[in-house]
């Protein structure tokens, strides 16, 4: 008589763990936690301590890499959307270190992000060192260690959780690829030369690219 034998899941390799992140490099992979048992306490515990910024997915613990220009260009996008929402009392604005539950074990810290105040319990700047709420807009520049399934799957992650738009900023090319969430899977591609506007999430609001972008070209007045 045949006897049914259940197989035995299979463990998952680290190879395994790399896909479902994105295929994104295993040296962005903390070690501990092991992957695939990291929780939430231990993304914030890591980030305290500042040795580098890490996000949360797949129980895994993911470095978020950023370069010197970069860095400078995620800080221009965020001063200028910032002066704009202040002015008009709109809402709040993060860095990189804003840190958003997007689901249950996904915590993700977009370069800069912007919330409405409609959307954020109480009206008041959260007390909580993640906030379990989305961003309505979420802003990501590429560093050259990101892939395009890993972009993809925070795009996903952004939308399913409620973000409106997801600008995904690739400084070395000068170009914008901006994703609404009603059609989450085309984006509109902006080059240094053209104007980006958000009617909907802020209205009014006019972003020329060549004032984010140009600052990659200064450098200090010649000494008379």
């Amino acid at each position: 008589m045949p006897v049914d034998v259940q197989a035995e899941p299979r463990s998952r390799s680290l190879q395994d763990v790399l896909d479902g992140l994105g295929g994104v490099a295993p040296s962005r992979i903390l070690a501990s936690p092991p992957p695939g048992t990291a929780t939430e306490r231990d993304a914030i515990r890591v980030n305290e301590r500042a040795r580098t910024l890490c996000e949360l997915a797949d129980g895994s613990l993911v470095s978020k890499p950023m370069g010197f220009r970069e860095a400078l260009i995620a800080l221009t996008l965020g001063s200028i959307i910032r002066r704009f929402v202040r002015e008009r009392r709109l809402g709040i604005v993060t860095g990189a270190d804003g840190a958003f539950r997007l689901a249950p074990g996904v915590v993700r810290m977009p370069d800069v992000a912007f919330t409405s105040w409609a959307h954020v319990p109480g009206r008041r700047v959260p007390t909580e060192k993640v906030v379990d709420f989305p961003p309505d807009l979420a802003i990501e520049v590429l560093s050259a260690s990101n892939t395009p399934e890993e972009m993809a799957r925070k795009r996903r992650e952004y939308f399913d959780a409620g973000a409106r738009s997801v600008w995904i900023v690739d400084a070395e090319a000068r170009a914008v690829a901006v994703y609404d969430r009603r059609d989450p899977e085309s984006a509109r591609l902006y080059r240094e030369s053209d104007v980006i506007e958000m009617t909907e999430i802020l209205p009014g609001f006019k972003l020329p690219l060549e004032d984010v972008f140009g600052e990659l070209d200064e450098q200090a007045p010649e000494t008379p």
